[in-house]
């Protein structure tokens, strides 16, 4: 039996917070089981509020559980310190935000080649021929010296997923990537994925609002208030 890539166990999630000298918890994630597979395309989806967020920041381990277990590819990472979380996360996730994050001096390039520099896994020349490859993976062969300004919503949005596979990731978070975008740049953020999946193998999760990007995956994660109440395969 393959080991699940991603698996949490019973996970909880609360929120305390100091209030005139009392304090108020929030549960956010009351008790969550779920399990991610290799090659899986799966769309977290609910309403606002619901805890979309905070389930993929602790699938990404960008936050802690205040119980429960999480495991990556079968190795428990809630038992590990912060400089270990680090070293998961930059090595072997790949994070994808609303906002692109691009850094506004570089070029496109220049940005897809920033974290693996930052690695050290990279020789200058190595990162080029890299981040020339992914960027003609998104399409954007044609606009590797433009900086961030000089590109479409779309077009920065797609350059920030070349980045988030610059370190060849064994799964891609992305939390409402298509947020700001209008109907055609996120059908073509959507393609983007939807290719990386396929041809790749490539292993998503999304967290969105868009019903039409949800529709269009493999898997539809849905909460409500913490909780999961629908767990659906869409698309084989």
């Amino acid at each position: 039996m393959n080991v699940p890539l991603l698996k949490l166990v019973n996970v909880r999630k609360k929120l305390s917070i100091l209030s005139d000298g009392e304090t108020i918890s929030n549960v956010i994630l009351p008790n969550i089981s779920l399990e991610i597979i290799q090659g899986e395309f799966t769309a977290i989806t609910g309403p606002s509020g619901s805890g979309k967020t905070t389930l993929l920041y602790l699938m990404g381990m960008l936050d802690q559980p205040t119980s429960g277990s999480i495991y990556l590819e079968g190795d428990e990472v809630t038992l590990k310190n912060e400089e270990e979380l680090a070293e998961i996360r930059n090595n072997k996730l790949g994070f994808v935000y609303q906002f692109h994050f691009l850094l506004p001096e570089f070029s496109s390039l220049e940005n897809v080649m920033m974290p693996m520099l930052a690695r050290g896994r990279y020789s200058i020349s190595a990162a080029r021929e890299r981040a020339k490859e992914l960027l003609h993976l998104v399409d954007l062969s044609n606009r590797l010296e433009n900086k961030p300004n000089q590109l479409s919503g779309g077009q920065q949005q797609r350059v920030a997923i070349a980045r988030a596979l610059a370190n060849e990731p064994i799964m891609i978070l992305a939390d409402e990537p298509t947020g700001n975008l209008d109907s055609k740049n996120s059908e073509l953020v959507y393609q983007m994925f939807l290719r990386l999946n396929t041809e790749s193998n490539q292993t998503i999760v999304v967290v969105t609002h868009d019903e039409s990007f949800a529709g269009k995956t493999k898997r539809n994660i849905h909460l409500v208030d913490g909780e999961i109440v629908r767990d659906t395969i869409l698309n084989k």
